[in-house]
């Protein structure tokens, strides 16, 4: 096995619970290896770090699998991994529908398992889980198995753009027998039609999941605005209680979807309409008790993190505008580089702005199927803050 020494100095986000072993971290290298293999990884001193697979072609050398000194990194290794992912989600979520691996958050570095009632989607964003896939799929089948879960099919959407970053193709399709990809799922007791092919991610939103759920109580008997409802997450999950809900997004086959999910569950209070939110915000002139605000990732990279901070700044007070007296905010962002603490200062220098008083009612993150781990910034991406909006 080849040996990776850090420089002095580094390994600091190693010891603080990270996963990641960057390239200008890495002071020598000694063996041979290919692309993918297990490596093991020392401090300057020749302490023992971890073992992890390597790859040039990645900023990231190195993603570490395990700690432990004597913890072999084998098929064991993943089953274990596997199994456990899957024990602590049924302690935390309803698993229907969940996210069942969650890369770093379960000591799987760069590999996404959602399951979809009994259809299971893989996501490989790294070499070193690509070259390991059939091990990988092969193995979660066979813990669900045990458990007795019935699980017709797989389905890779192995389709993000970070894999280019590995030197790796963008790749979908049926790693099981083929099998029809458009999925009925039950999210808290509304109806959503997924298609694990073609949707959002590898089908749709699940780390939203309990954040639909908490609008129900601010949303009952409220006339509603859902901005980038996408295929009508919040929207119909508001359509439960709410007088009525108005669903906005640019995407004409989002609308679409919304209006279908809307029809299978007998709604007759929701709207969709196919417009920009940004000048649909400015040439509103009706008014709202609930705005709903779930743009996509502003920003991706550091680099443009200020131009992001405009973005939601330009929603947020256009939004804060266009509701009644003492009416709600819910406000997300689920980008890892607005951290929640920017986040919140961006939506005070609004209220600031608009001559406005928060109160905030809840600061809620992801679904705990993609469960943040203290240490690793990274899982803590998710930001969910509903707030009542009063005059000053």
């Amino acid at each position: 096995m080849s040996k990776i020494t850090l420089k002095k100095g580094e390994g600091r986000t190693i010891s603080s619970g990270g996963l990641w072993v960057y390239d200008n971290e890495i002071d020598r290298v000694e063996g041979d290896y290919v692309n993918g293999d297990i490596v093991e990884v020392v401090s300057y001193k020749d302490d023992f770090l971890g073992r992890g697979y390597i790859n040039d072609n990645s900023k990231i050398r190195v993603r570490l699998l395990t700690r432990d000194k004597d913890e072999a990194v084998d098929e064991d290794l993943f089953r274990r991994r596997l199994s456990d992912a899957w024990n602590y989600r049924k302690q935390v979520v309803e698993t229907d529908s969940c996210r069942v691996v969650f890369s770093d958050s379960d000591r799987l570095p760069g590999l996404i398992v959602d399951k979809y009632e009994d259809v299971l989607v893989f996501e490989f964003d790294t070499l070193g889980m690509d070259v390991r896939k059939d091990i990988i799929v092969r193995n979660m089948l066979e813990v669900l198995k045990e458990d007795d879960v019935i699980i017709k099919g797989a389905y890779e959407r192995s389709d993000s753009r970070v894999r280019l970053l590995e030197g790796l193709e963008r790749v979908k399709g049926f790693l099981t027998e083929p099998f029809d990809t458009g999925i009925l799922i039950n999210e808290n007791g509304v109806k959503l039609k997924v298609n694990v092919a073609e949707g959002q991610k590898t089908g749709c939103f699940l780390d939203q999941k309990y954040n639909h759920l908490a609008i129900r109580r601010i949303c009952k008997d409220k006339k509603v605005l859902d901005c980038f409802t996408h295929t009508g997450g919040f929207a119909l999950s508001a359509a439960t209680v709410c007088k009525n809900v108005l669903g906005i997004d640019a995407s004409e086959l989002a609308v679409e979807q919304a209006k279908e999910n809307s029809e299978l569950n007998g709604f007759t209070n929701t709207e969709f309409i196919v417009d920009d939110v940004f000048d649909y915000l400015d040439s509103c002139e009706e008014k709202y008790d609930v705005i709903i605000l779930d743009p996509p990732a502003f920003t991706k990279s550091k680099n443009s993190v200020r131009n992001a901070a405009k973005g939601y700044r330009e929603i947020n007070l256009k939004a804060m505008k266009l509701l009644n007296p003492q009416g709600f905010l819910v406000t997300c962002s689920c980008s890892e580089y607005i951290d929640r603490d920017h986040f919140l200062s961006i939506i005070q220098s609004c209220a600031n702005d608009a001559h406005k008083r928060l109160r905030l009612i809840e600061n809620r993150i992801q679904s705990p199927d993609h469960p943040v781990v203290i240490g690793n910034n990274i899982s803590d991406y998710l930001k969910c803050m509903i707030f009542q909006v009063n005059d000053r």
